[in-house]
């Protein structure tokens, strides 16, 4: 074969990987940095950010979900990830309503939920996203997290402090091989790409400009210590509805009777009866929706912060399950990044981003248009949670004349409940468990004109939990 021959084959077979979106980062010993580029109102493909909500439309959503079989089959060969960031919702509030930004977390959760991870002995269809507030960039407003978890560190929106930057020199100074996963918004993506070539002196060629959702960055680095960059194009073209569930299909379930687990029941108090006393500061025509997270524990003990496949169906299926139940005015969940205890991983970490709450309700939002926010200036985990979780969506006004929909930590709903009877008085009452086999049932809490409360379990989404498969549904 003569010179010419060469140079051409090599030059075949080196354009047949990078339109395969490869590169070298299969190979054996190999790091690898991919990043993701979610969605904002600066810098999206026209109709993937609803401009109202700076959330998702379902256009946007039907993109994240094929990203994630993409990303899992053509990007990382089917390998197992082994770490992926998200960015901090709370760090990138948008519009004059200030709406969190939770489009990055959306669009890698579908590619999460392909991977497993193996904790207490027992694999499940899930993976911890790292999101958490480091003690150098916690925004205005949030709570200071406790405890600090360095472990599950996300990204930053405006990385003022070098946080991100840190955060990836780390990853390439330990050297170990994998795949490493970041999902943020281009500004944030395309700083952090010029930080790390900057400070390891990688001299490569980065993206001049915003190219679209589409647009995957791989850098791949040896164990000499040399990087490459590889653009990937995933040519993703998703449709402009809702996201339609692949076989099989939902199963409906029963909402509680009186000879259920739970057991239906409806608790009142009003003014002037049984020694009940309105507070004066009690919200008027309210209702909130309570829900619990999607499934999360294929063991009691199994825990990541993030919910597993059987969640997925659950979380994508709310739209349609919850129509014609409930007409919220706007969705209400618990900032991700905060921290939850959980297993102990290979790597001994044993604090997870507590993701699951919001991702749960995420979809629905999207399907509505809703605004969606998070409640970030108190712990979930502090003591007095549950009192200041009643106050936040109970007193003062705040609520007034709105329907919310809320998803929470099933643990802590009646505990909230609890608080919320014990401010009216009138003798101690005392809120039903909330068992923990049961994700389905909805707890509504009905406030009247005058500030009457009711609190009832008749309505449930109707989904049957023993039915869901283990592994998520596929796009």
């Amino acid at each position: 074969m003569n010179s010419i021959s060469v140079v051409r084959s090599l030059f075949l077979g080196l354009a047949l990987t990078l339109l395969a979106g490869c590169g070298d980062g299969s190979s054996p010993g190999t790091l690898n940095l991919i990043f993701v580029v979610s969605p904002d109102l600066v810098y999206e493909a026209p109709g993937d950010v609803d401009p109202s909500t700076a959330n998702l439309t379902d256009q946007g959503l039907q993109r994240s979900l094929l990203m994630g079989t993409y990303l899992k089959q053509q990007v990382l060969g089917t390998k197992n990830v082994t770490a992926i960031y998200a960015l901090e919702p709370m760090t990138h509030l948008q519009t004059a309503s200030n709406y969190p930004d939770m489009a990055a977390l959306v669009t890698i959760q579908q590619f999460a939920l392909l991977n497993q991870i193996t904790l207490d002995a027992s694999p499940g269809n899930s993976y911890p996203l790292n999101v958490s507030y480091t003690s150098g960039a916690i925004p205005g407003g949030v709570a200071t997290p406790s405890p600090v978890c360095q472990n599950c560190q996300g990204l930053v929106f405006n990385d003022v402090s070098g946080n991100n930057v840190a955060l990836v020199a780390g990853i390439i100074n330990a050297n170990v091989p994998g795949f490493h996963v970041f999902s943020a918004p281009w500004e944030t993506i395309s700083r952090l790409l010029a930080d790390i070539n900057t400070l390891k002196g990688y001299n490569l060629t980065l993206p001049a400009a915003y190219m679209g959702p589409n647009y995957i960055y791989q850098i791949s680095i040896a164990p000499s210590g040399s990087a490459s960059l590889v653009t990937i194009d995933s040519k993703l073209n998703p449709l402009s509805t809702y996201s339609v569930l692949p076989p099989p299909p939902i199963v409906s379930a029963s909402c509680p009777s009186a000879n259920t687990i739970p057991k239906l029941f409806t608790i009142t108090k009003t003014g002037g009866v049984a020694g009940a006393i309105i507070p004066a500061n009690i919200n008027k025509n309210q209702t909130v929706y309570f829900v619990r997270h999607a499934e999360a524990h294929p063991t009691s003990s199994w825990e990541d912060g993030n919910y597993v496949g059987a969640g997925q169906w659950r979380a994508l299926a709310l739209p349609n399950a919850l129509r014609g139940k409930i007409s919220p005015d706007q969705v209400y969940s618990i900032d991700p990044a905060q921290v939850i205890p959980g297993s102990t991983s290979a790597s001994g970490n044993s604090n997870w981003s507590y993701v699951r709450t919001s991702l749960t309700v995420a979809p629905y939002a999207i399907a509505n248009n809703l605004p969606y926010n998070l409640v970030s200036g108190f712990e979930i985990l502090a003591w007095n949670s549950p009192r200041l979780t009643s106050d936040f969506f109970f007193k003062n006004g705040t609520f007034d004349n709105q329907t919310v929909l809320v998803a929470w930590e099933h643990d802590h709903i009646p505990w909230i409940i609890d608080e919320l009877f014990l401010s009216y008085g009138g003798g101690v009452t005392i809120a039903p468990d909330w068992p923990g086999s049961d994700y389905d049932t909805i707890w509504t809490v009905t406030l009247d004109a005058l500030g009457n409360l009711t609190v009832t379990n008749v309505l449930c989404e109707g989904i049957d939990s023993a039915a869901l498969p283990a592994t998520p549904p596929q796009f």
